[in-house]
């Protein structure tokens, strides 16, 4: 990082591949450049207030358009492992080889799928991909224990789950295609929009990163599996700087996620070794986990 970005607005985005345009599992949580606990915000365009990602996206354009420099922060993998087999598809001839052309195949894979729903990819059997997925119903026989660099890095205090497997309530596969779909639409848009570590320089009107919750909670001393105790989340959100306020009453873990990652962004994002992370082998192919070091 060669400058300070500016930031104003720090966004903790849970995220959700799950099919529907309501979509519980979504959590937004926004925290301001000072010491008061993050907030969280339901949907302000729907009267039941319950999130879509079509949603999310109109959100973060909003906050664009009202001059607010956002770091956003979403739970899902930016692209896939790479650097393994040297390809995203080994074995598949004319297969996308940069981030940018595996979200345009996502999204042309799923054009006729309603609120960026992901899933095309691996349940369409007219396309070769499917075989490198694991999903419901279906283990692609060329479907693989394949990890990222980012997430071998975490691995030291706690291990995500491979990309390609679409399959368990832990999976981060079907969100990670719905979230490809939403980086292929704000790459289209015409602003000054940073998709890191792609884009290595924060800055700009929007930053995007990856994030992981649990590496979080670890990474403060606290338990993620304790994510409805106040006394556990606060001491988080105090190891992060956010010592104004009181935990507000916390239903689900996705609300307790979104609450973490925003105070975790808040005071990470000041640490340029973090961000130096986009330089590492890997990175500009497989995404990076902000905070991962």
């Amino acid at each position: 990082m060669t400058a300070d970005p500016g930031f104003d607005l720090f966004l903790g985005i849970d995220w959700s591949g799950a099919k529907g345009a309501r979509n519980k599992g979504i959590q937004v949580a926004e925290a301001a450049p000072d010491e008061a606990l993050p907030r969280l915000i339901a949907n302000p365009y729907r009267p039941h207030g319950i999130w879509s990602r079509p949603d999310v996206l109109s959100y973060l354009i909003a906050r664009m358009d009202e001059g607010r420099h956002v770091l956003a922060g979403f739970d899902f993998a930016f692209c896939y492992a790479f650097e393994d087999e040297g390809a995203y598809f080994p074995g598949l001839p004319d297969a996308p080889g940069s981030p940018e052309a595996v979200w345009a195949l996502v999204e042309q894979a799923g054009q006729c799928d309603p609120d960026l729903y992901g899933a095309a990819l691996y349940r369409r059997a007219d396309l070769p991909y499917r075989d490198y997925f694991m999903a419901p119903g279906w283990r692609g026989t060329k479907y693989s224990y394949r990890q990222r660099l980012a997430e071998q890095a975490a691995a030291s205090v706690t291990t995500p789950h491979p990309v390609f497997k679409c399959l368990g309530a832990a999976n981060v596969g079907t969100g990670s295609l719905a979230g490809m779909r939403l980086l292929h639409r704000l790459r289209g848009l015409n602003r000054d929009i940073r998709l890191w570590p792609f884009d290595p320089e924060p800055g700009g009107v929007l930053t995007l990163v990856e994030i992981f919750p649990r590496l979080y909670y670890k990474l403060a001393g606290g338990d993620p599996r304790a994510w409805g105790d106040r006394d556990n989340l606060d001491a988080v959100c105090r190891h992060f700087g956010a010592v104004a306020g009181e935990i507000p009453g916390i239903r689900t873990e996705d609300e307790a996620d979104a609450l973490i990652s925003a105070a975790a962004l808040r005071l990470l994002q000041a640490d340029p070794v973090l961000w130096q992370q986009a330089r590492r082998a890997g990175a500009a192919k497989e995404g990076w986990i902000f905070g991962a070091a």
